[in-house]
Parts: structure tokens; sequence; C-alpha cells
């Protein structure tokens, strides 16, 4: 029997030397041993005889093809598969191995992979195929070892954010650092507020750079006692810079191959702290209940305390989403009004009556009016801002001027960095115009026909101005004489 092979990756040197004649029975059983499943198909695509290796596939109806045309036995999105193969093992060119999905009686897909080759020249082929299920249940396992890890590190990263919110709004100051080493590696908003340095500055110090010298091997003794048992005693120390005794806790902890410490620093006599939250005096209720905006600054602008009404100016939902954060965050106008008010603080040492804006988180923007007071004094130099709503005031000044026509250079002038200049040379054209055509009038006993000539104007472009600026009497001279 000649076999006429389509495709020659690398043959036998010598077949005929190698297997000698070898009879159809033979052929077909080296057909059955290299394939899970071979066809032979007629030209037209009918399956004329198949051998199956294996029980499983016979369950699956394989054996029952014989008379049934091939492409019927797929899926209908294999059949072009299907048609590809005959079509190039018709054209007696190389194909392609193709992965087909073969329906199974219970509605089960198994898939095979298959390879054609032309025997005979009148068309009829042999289709080789390969069983592809154990093949595909590695894959699945695969995607579904991948799915389980995204699922793990999904709540892994959702584990992690609620940390670090946790973190960032506790009231209490939190220092983390290394064990060994003593090197801060985070510290929260409340911590660096307590402090007076920033995140930046303080994760480049160890802890015992925090605490005055004199309390410095009281520290080391308790990190120490941290370090072999995981937990210690609170010990009272005074951090540099503040003459103020502060209570520092400390636990360890593992993470990986890393040991952290994790410190908590709070004031023994917390009533007494100037410029930090979570008083509780008289004067603090007054202020949370104000109903002008109270905010209370760093020497560097961060907030370290703020009352409801600033929080309703700047649509916040919370004091913690306002701590630790940069006051220009919220108030004036590109970074600009914040750079002026601070310079003027530090020299004169208070502000009153700075006109501004208050940006909202959600995109709103509020007129303002600013008082302002600097204590470089305290404990802590802070700042104290008093911000008080005009949107009354400046809504009843647009309502005084007609046409939104601002009347006085004066308003020109407020509207700066509110609206572009293109806007404003607008604004500031519309006014020398009415203001020239009012004195026109008025210099020619209300001749507008005199008005015309001295502005330079046809008597029509100036009725025309007339009724844009509502103007005098609107009807032409001499209609209603």
């Amino acid at each position: 029997m000649e076999i006429l092979v389509s495709r020659t990756v690398n043959s036998f040197q010598s077949p005929k030397k190698s297997l000698g004649s070898l009879n159809a029975s033979v052929v077909a059983r080296l057909i059955s041993a290299a394939a899970d499943v071979a066809l032979v198909v007629d030209k037209s695509g009918i399956v004329k005889d198949i051998a199956v290796g294996s029980e499983d596939l016979v369950n699956a109806g394989f054996g029952e093809w014989i008379g049934v045309s091939w492409v019927d036995t797929v899926t209908p999105e294999s059949r072009h598969k299907i048609e590809e193969l005959l079509r190039e093992a018709a054209l007696k060119v190389p194909t392609r191995w193709r992965e087909v999905n073969h329906t199974a009686p219970g509605g089960d897909l198994v898939p095979v992979r298959y390879s054609v080759i032309q025997i005979r020249p009148d068309g009829r082929v042999v289709a080789f195929g390969r069983d592809l299920r154990a093949l595909a249940s590695l894959q699945q396992q695969l995607v579904d070892a991948q799915l389980s890890i995204e699922r793990d590190y999904a709540r892994l990263r959702q584990s992690e954010l609620r940390y670090r919110l946790l973190f960032q709004i506790a009231s209490e100051a939190i220092v983390i650092a290394d064990a060994w080493s003593g090197r801060i590696t985070e510290v929260n908003p409340a911590a660096q507020t307590l402090i007076g340095e920033s995140s930046k500055k303080l994760t480049a110090q160890t802890l015992a750079d925090l605490v005055d010298p004199a309390d410095a091997a009281a520290l080391q003794d308790l990190l120490a006692t941290v370090r072999s048992t995981g937990v210690g005693d609170n010990v009272v120390v005074r951090l540099a810079g503040l003459d103020r005794r502060f209570t520092f806790s400390s636990s360890f902890f593992r993470q990986g191959a890393s040991a952290f410490i994790l410190a908590r620093i709070a004031p023994v006599d917390p009533d007494v702290c100037e410029c930090m939250p979570g008083k509780t005096g008289t004067l603090d209720r007054i202020l949370e209940r104000l109903p002008e905006g109270f905010v209370m600054t760093d020497a560097d602008g961060r907030v370290i305390s703020a009352n409801t009404a600033f929080l309703d100016l700047a649509q916040l939902s919370n004091p913690e989403q306002a701590q630790g954060h940069a006051l220009e965050n919220w108030l004036g106008r590109s970074g600009v009004d914040m750079n002026v008010l601070m310079a003027n603080l530090r020299e004169h040492g208070s502000v009153r009556g700075f006109p501004t804006i208050v940006n909202g988180a959600y995109g709103s923007l509020e007129d303002v009016e600013v008082s302002a007071v600097s204590v470089p004094n305290g404990q802590q130099p802070c700042f104290g801002f008093v911000i008080r709503s005009s949107a009354t005031r400046a809504a009843q000044q647009k309502a005084a001027r007609p046409a939104n026509l601002a009347r006085s250079v004066d308003q020109l002038t407020e509207l700066v960095g509110r609206v572009s200049l293109k806007d404003l040379v607008r604004e500031s054209s519309d006014l020398i115009e009415k203001l020239c055509i009012e004195a026109a009038l008025e210099l020619t006993g209300d001749n507008r026909a005199s008005a015309a000539e001295m502005l330079g104007l046809s008597r029509q472009s100036l009725y025309v101005k007339l009724r844009r600026y509502g103007l005098g009497d609107l009807q032409p001279e001499g209609s209603g004489e």
C-alpha cells in the first residue's frame, strides 16, 4: 500500500530497508499504537473506519462514528478546523496540528488534537488524534491555582488597606522601628504632630533620637526587654526638644524574616498639652461648636485639629481626614494665598479679614474671609485660623450690579484668581465702556446725538450699547415728539 506523506519534518532514511514490506494489518496496528484515536476518512469527509485506544473514548461515543461525517462529530466552533485539515490534506501540503472539541453523550466536551495524512490517491486520509483531557485538566488546575493566588492577594491587599487606614486615623502617636537597629520605618500623622517633624525626617532617625538624652538609658532598657520577651513595661520619658513627660510603650512583632517594634507615645497629662488634638477643656468645646470654621496647624501649616464648621466647608466627614495634611489642600487659590497668609503671620503675628476661598473635597468653591494668629512661644509653635464664609455678602454685591457687570475696580481685583484673565479683560472693557457712555451723556445733557458724536459712534451703535447697559430712555430721540 502506497502512503502519500504530506509533510516531511524528518523522515526515515531507508524506509524499505528498515521496515520492509508491511501489510495492512501491521500498518493498522502501527497507526493504532501511534494515536489515541485514528480515523480513516474518504475525500467527502465520511468516516470509513476508526481505531480507539482508550476505553474512556469508547464510552464517549468515539466508536460509533463509522458512516458519519467527521465535521458532524465536533462542536460548531471546531467545524472549520476539520474542513481546513481535509483541504490541506487534499492539496498535499503540510498540515498543522489542530485542536477540536467533540461532544460526548452526556454533554461533556472531549478535546482532541488532530493531524491528517493522505494515504491513497483517491483522497482517502488518516487522521491521528491525541486525547487532550489530561492536559486540559492540568491547565484547569493551573487556572484554579492562579485564581486562588489572586483571591489571596486581594484579601492581603484589603487587609493592608485596613491596617493603613487604622494606622493613619489613629489619634494615638504610633512609631514603627526595626527591632535591632532601632531605625524608624513608619510614623502616623498623630506622631508627626506630637513630635513636630515630617515623616521624611523621622524615618532618618532612631527611637533613641526621639527622647531626651537623660532618658535614653531607660528607653534602651525597655527596648532590650521587648526584644527578649516580646513585651515590656511602660516608661515615662521626655521627648527631645519638649519639656513634657510622655508614656512610651512598645510591642514586638515579626513580618517575614524581619522583626519590628511598635511604639506608642502618649502625653502623661494630655489636658495641658498645647496645640494637640484630643483636648477636653471648656475652650475646646467652645471652638468645636463655633459656627465659623476654626483650624489649628503646626509651624509647617499642617492641620492639628479642625472644628465641625471647617469640615463642612471643606466637605470632609471626620477630623482625621484633615489631621496631618497641609491646610493649603483646602484653603487658598493655587497655593498663592497660603504663602501670602503664612508670610504675614510670621512677620506680623496676626492677619484679619484676608479674602480667599475654600476648595471642597468634592470640587465646591466657597468664598471666605480668614483671620489668623501665630502662637510661636508655646510648647509647640502653632497657628490658629478662623474661617468665615462670605457667600452672603458676595451674593448681595452680585445682585446689586446689573447684567453681572462689576461696578468698581475693587470688585474687579477681587476676581483675580477666581476667573481667567480673558474674562477679567472682557469685564474691564465693559466697565470702561459703560463709564464712558455715562460720562458722555452727562456732559451733553443726555443728548444722545451729541454723545454719539463725542464717542465716535453712530447713533444706532449708541442705542445698542444703551440697551445693553440699561442706560437712559431706550426710545430713539424724536420718536415721542
